[in-house]
């Protein structure tokens, strides 16, 4: 547990001092929310009906910010090689990556959802469903992530297809994400799709954290 928290306060750290903290999700938000009446006009019965899936894309899309550097930054300076030879668990140290990722970006963006979601109209019922599916489903993103981050991590430039790895087996997550923040907007029970949401995070943090360290552990053989 002592090398789990040195990680996590190395990267939290690391992503203060590189601004890749939770002001670039949030302005990463804050800039589809202004472009969306140019895309789509003014209509705000439209725009609120599109608010959860634009906040969940762009949830998506913020989490891949920065996920082609989470292993590689270790990689060029020898870090990953020496945890590798010190005998600790790799398993450990990803979990320790992912965790300080979700906090600069899912945690934020989750807890910023409400007021976010005012400006794009979503009805006043569907807000704490919608910040409730994000708190629940962001780190399901940021585990998928992990694994592709680590099976692209001999690449210098992975960046594509790491997003090409993330982005469809996100998809599962973005729709029952989506489908609470609907349910409880048109005042059905979300209960379920939000069930499993919770469940595919758990899939994920039981299994991403595994694949990874083999996927770094095969880089590395």
């Amino acid at each position: 547990m002592s090398a789990f928290s040195a990680v996590l306060k190395r990267d939290l750290r690391l992503a203060r001092r590189a601004g890749a903290g939770a002001s670039l999700g949030l302005m990463f938000f804050l800039v589809l929310i202004a472009i969306v009446p140019f895309a789509i006009g003014a209509d705000q019965k439209l725009i609120s009906r599109l608010a959860p899936a634009l906040l969940w894309i762009a949830a998506l899309l913020a989490t891949l910010l920065g996920l082609d550097r989470l292993f590689q930054a270790d990689e060029e300076d020898g870090a990953l090689d020496q945890f590798l030879l010190s005998g600790g668990s790799l398993t450990m140290l990803v979990l320790a990556k992912a965790l300080a990722h979700w906090l600069v970006t899912g945690l934020p963006l989750s807890l910023a959802a409400p007021v976010l979601g005012l400006m794009l109209a979503i009805e006043p019922q569907a807000m704490l469903p919608l910040s409730l599916s994000l708190l629940v489903g962001t780190p399901a993103l940021t585990l998928i992530g992990l694994v592709g981050a680590a099976l692209t991590v001999s690449l210098n430039r992975g960046g594509l297809l790491l997003s090409l790895l993330v982005v469809p087996t996100a998809i599962p997550t973005l729709i029952f994400g989506v489908a609470v923040a609907k349910a409880a907007a048109e005042g059905r029970d979300f209960a379920m799709p939000l069930t499993v949401l919770c469940g595919t995070t758990l899939f994920a943090l039981a299994i991403s954290p595994i694949a990874a360290a083999l996927a770094l552990r095969q880089a590395r053989g």
